[in-house]
């Protein structure tokens, strides 16, 4: 098995075990948009607790590539998706993360072919 068809297991196990009915097809095309960085131990995750790792969530992630304007809304939803995936949950796969701010802001065209 590759490391990219592992990496894709254990986010598909996060998935059926938080409940979070988040599709295969859109955590591949989250994954592959985040290269490498889903291979190392430290990018792959959310630092939820880290306030700089969330501002990087919402300038790089959510501004820059969802395209969202900036305000109090993109917050809000980072909190949301901090409590789905548990905030003491030490592994907050970024893959994962970003796919249910992908699903909250219905943005999924943005990872279609």
């Amino acid at each position: 098995m590759s490391k990219f068809a592992e990496a894709i297991e254990d986010y598909k196990a996060q998935v059926s075990d938080l409940g979070l009915g988040i599709s295969e097809e859109l955590l591949t095309a989250v994954a592959k948009g985040l290269g490498p960085s889903i291979y190392n131990a430290d990018s792959s995750k959310i630092s939820s607790s880290d306030p700089e790792e969330l501002a990087r969530v919402k300038n790089n992630f959510l501004i820059g590539k969802l395209g969202l304007a900036d305000g109090p809304a993109l917050d809000a939803a980072i909190d949301e998706v901090v409590q789905q995936l548990g905030a003491s949950n030490r592994n907050k796969y970024r893959a994962v993360f970003y796919a249910l701010l992908v699903v909250k802001f219905g943005k999924e065209s943005v990872y279609e072919a």
